[in-house]
């Protein structure tokens, strides 16, 4: 938030950078660099670029590993193909990592001349709103973990345990805004999700038309579509609050003991941390 608001301090809205289409893949277009280039500073924007290069790495390992992983879980829940559940002795998906290392360099046809953009939207457009929907560990850009799906997961948990008479006090960790948090999470989510329809229905700067619209919208369909299609090829149901396994995979603990602990810690700590 603080970033946000002194990038919205420095870069004016009307910045041609931001909305001209041929900075739409350009690293000049980063609000960042383009602050810096404005206050006449010369060695930084070289600078800043270093650092979101390394960053765009870091992200791509981490994405690597969440993807392989994912994949390999759906392939033991019977949601992907069994040749994704094997693991080496060393607990490596090599199947599914091998896949992904190789639908990566599906990324370098954006080098292509004329069509390479063009082919590079479409294949970006298929995830481009998929950190609305689905929930991944935290990375160096992306720091924020109100996912919908999370945020949708938490509020149907806490539903379930009120529906069959468990407390909150049963659980070693609580969200610090509780369920309160989900809903605005969720909420959020979905108001970003109504932003994007607008600008893809109205772009900035430009006409509407739709190829910009299916390349911002393309993401909404395709996931409705795979999730009300898997419903309906395997004749699956929503599970009610009531219904809800709350306790496979639970731990065993010691609860009374833990918040106790915790209690104790707390006292110790200085008042700037409580």
């Amino acid at each position: 938030m603080v970033s946000l608001t002194i990038i919205g301090c420095l870069v004016p809205y009307t910045e041609p950078r931001l909305l001209n289409k041929d900075y739409s893949t350009d690293i000049k277009a980063s609000p960042f660099v383009i602050a810096v280039q404005n206050a006449g500073i010369k060695v930084v924007p070289s600078i800043m670029n270093a650092v979101i290069l390394i960053s765009v790495l870091s992200v791509g390992n981490s994405s690597t590993y969440g993807a392989t992983r994912t994949l390999q879980a759906l392939a033991e829940k019977g949601q992907a193909p069994k040749i994704f559940m094997y693991i080496d002795k060393r607990g490596r998906p090599l199947v599914t990592l091998i896949l992904c290392l190789v639908l990566g360099l599906i990324a370098f046809v954006g080098t292509i001349p004329e069509k390479g953009n063009q082919i590079f939207d479409w294949l970006f457009a298929l995830s481009g709103l998929s950190s609305f929907f689905t929930w991944y560990p935290k990375s160096p850009i992306s720091q924020t973990n109100f996912r919908g799906s999370i945020c949708f997961a938490h509020i149907r948990f806490r539903q379930g345990m009120k529906a069959q008479g468990h407390s909150i006090e049963e659980l070693p960790f609580q969200a610090v805004l509780g369920v309160w948090g989900s809903y605005f999470g969720l909420l959020m989510n979905f108001l970003c999700i109504v932003a994007q329809f607008y600008i893809a229905v109205a772009p900035i700067g430009g006409e509407a038309n739709a190829y910009d619209f299916f390349v911002q919208m393309l993401a909404l369909p395709v996931i409705i579509v795979c999730f009300v299609g898997w419903k309906l090829w395997h004749n699956t149901r929503f599970v009610r609050a009531s219904e809800m396994d709350l306790l496979t995979g639970r731990r065993e603990m010691d609860l009374a003991a833990a918040k106790e602990e915790e209690r104790i810690e707390r006292a110790t700590w200085p008042v700037w941390k409580k």
